[in-house]
């Protein structure tokens, strides 16, 4: 395979999944690990990707956010393993805040139904759900994000300040040592970090592809949320379980 060949699959790669590990690539291209160190670093240098422990991930801008409907179709079978997960910690009678994104979209469909709960929201898609399968769902008011349906801004952020939650689950963008939980949206971050401060426990919920990277703002440091994840490379995770605990889905 020429080098041209090998660099636009890599690239490809990455516009599929966000995240590839060096045995990943070995695996399909079937070139040492000498010549794919090699590679990465060329199309590093060209500003294509960003080399991480172990790997590479794709390179977006810090405000950058697909839309709900590319989120739910990148790796759903390790988001419904997640969501099923997190979905076991919630107990009879809580107040639950479900934050908006993919995995928790995900985690509604295992909520248990007879548990007495109320779920705050700040998802439209998320807060019709819930209706439909007969929880009592508050959504907050604000402005509304097309590209992902969330509701954002000053409104929302008041009510907020006025609920207290048993536990919150949070969507994330990008997870790193030293930037901790991000999001591309200053408005979300705020509104992310005010539902933490209101909750007893608060879980961050993300697919292994979050790791190593980092969007526009910061709403949590990493001591300040549990993660689950999926099955997770160690040398991605061995630096941030010195900060906080990490629960691992396997499949």
């Amino acid at each position: 395979m020429l080098t041209t060949e090998r660099h636009l699959l890599i690239l490809q790669i990455l516009d599929a999944q966000e995240m590839v590990t060096i045995h990943e690539l070995l695996a399909t291209l079937g070139i040492s690990e000498s010549t794919l160190r090699r590679d990465l670093q060329t199309l590093e240098d060209q500003g294509a990707l960003i080399r991480v422990h172990g790997g590479a991930q794709r390179k977006d801008p810090l405000t950058y956010e697909a839309s709900l409907k590319e989120k739910t179709q990148k790796n759903h079978d390790e988001k419904q393993a997640i969501a099923q997960f997190a979905a076991r910690f919630v107990q009879p009678n809580e107040i639950i805040y479900l934050d908006a994104g993919s995995t928790t979209l995900e985690m509604i469909n295992y909520l248990p139904k007879d548990a007495n709960l109320k779920i705050v929201t700040n998802a439209i898609s998320h807060g019709v759900h819930l209706t439909e399968l007969g929880f009592e769902a508050i959504i907050l008011g604000g402005t509304i994000k097309s590209s992902t349906l969330a509701i954002i801004g000053a409104t929302a952020l008041q009510q907020v300040q006025k609920m207290y939650f048993d536990r919150v689950f949070l969507g994330t963008n990008g997870i790193d040592l030293q930037a901790g939980f991000t999001t591309p949206d200053s408005e979300e971050a705020y509104l992310k970090q005010m539902a933490a401060t209101q909750g007893t426990h608060t879980y961050v919920l993300a697919d292994y592809s979050k790791f190593n990277r980092r969007s526009f703002a910061q709403f949590l440091s990493l001591d300040q949320a549990h993660i689950i994840t999926n099955s997770c490379p160690k040398e991605l995770l061995k630096p941030i379980e010195k900060q906080t605990k990490i629960m691992e889905v396997t499949k």
